[in-house]
């Protein structure tokens, strides 16, 4: 089911934010707006806010080609509080695609990562 193609010059938002939402799904059964705001803090030191849409694209995609599944739940105290939540999960088929996917992704990483070490090298000297 996963498809990766060469990106072209470096890797495209979604791609990268597919395999952060996949990391973060596999380690906890969450809703959309919680991955968002962990993502914004991850990233803030290198001036990076993914965006709400983005986000909210890889979840629908995911969920789409059956690899998360969603699950309404009442947040908060039952009785209490009404505010519906739609938390996510992997599926079994969507464990096995996260597994091809960071394999996947790792090639693409390190190639990007050598064309901006080529670009820092050639311009301001050997990469620490």
């Amino acid at each position: 089911m996963s498809e990766f193609k060469n990106r072209g010059f470096l890797l495209k938002q979604r791609a990268f934010l597919k395999l952060y939402i996949y990391k973060t799904i596999d380690k906890h059964k969450g809703y959309a707006s919680q991955y968002l705001g962990d993502l914004r803090k991850e990233f803030k030191q290198y001036g990076y806010e993914p965006t709400h849409t983005e986000t909210y694209k890889v979840l629908h995609e995911l969920t789409r080609d059956g690899l998360v599944k969603r699950e309404r739940q009442i947040k908060g105290e039952k009785g209490v509080d009404f505010q519906e939540i739609i938390l996510y999960s992997l599926t079994d088929e969507g464990k096995k695609e996260y597994d091809l996917y960071k394999k996947q992704m790792k090639v693409e990483l390190e190639r990007c990562r050598g064309l901006l070490d080529k670009a820092l090298e050639d311009h301001y000297g050997p990469v620490r």
